[in-house]
């Protein structure tokens, strides 16, 4: 995985952490939702550049 890829997945991972919080403190599930859903997508890219790292090696 590249320098660049992890930080921009830790960073769309804190961004979604930051929206979800921001929405159980102003009572927004919305808001809570799409932080979730933030930080789930970059879970995901986190695990694809994962395997194909595992591909290289």
């Amino acid at each position: 995985m590249g320098l660049d890829d992890k930080i921009e997945n830790t960073a769309q991972d804190i961004k979604g952490k930051a929206k979800e919080h921001a929405g159980r403190a102003t009572d927004d599930e919305s808001m809570q939702a799409e932080g979730k859903g933030d930080q789930m997508g970059a879970d995901l890219k986190q695990a694809g550049e994962k395997v194909k790292d595992a591909f290289k090696h």
